[in-house]
């Protein structure tokens, strides 16, 4: 199973890089203020998609701190005060069910 996992790997490397050799063709990428740049379309849509992992990184980074600091608060909690609530609660009524045949 491991090697087919390689070998899935190594043939959507394959293919990666052959996209990245057949667009080698220049483009220019305008900014702002009239900045401009050029380069290979591969590079530009490498620095793409390496900015945005960075910006959702950056996005979500605050909520897995704060999901992290909350299960380290459960953690450490004391279980008594939940076994206490569920010996609290009324039992639930069963529904009525019919018969088996």
């Amino acid at each position: 199973m491991k090697l087919l996992g390689w070998l899935l790997r190594a043939a959507f490397f394959l293919l990666v890089f052959a996209l990245a050799l057949n667009n080698q063709a220049p483009v220019v990428v305008h900014g702002l203020f009239g900045t401009r740049w050029e380069g290979p379309l591969a590079l530009v849509l490498l620095i793409v998609l390496l900015l945005g992992v960075v910006l959702g990184v950056l996005v979500m980074a605050p909520l897995w701190w704060r999901a992290r600091r909350q299960a380290r608060q459960s953690a450490t909690a004391p279980a008594a005060p939940a076994a206490a609530a569920s010996a609290a609660a009324p039992p639930r009524p069963q529904p009525d069910l019919p018969d088996a045949v």
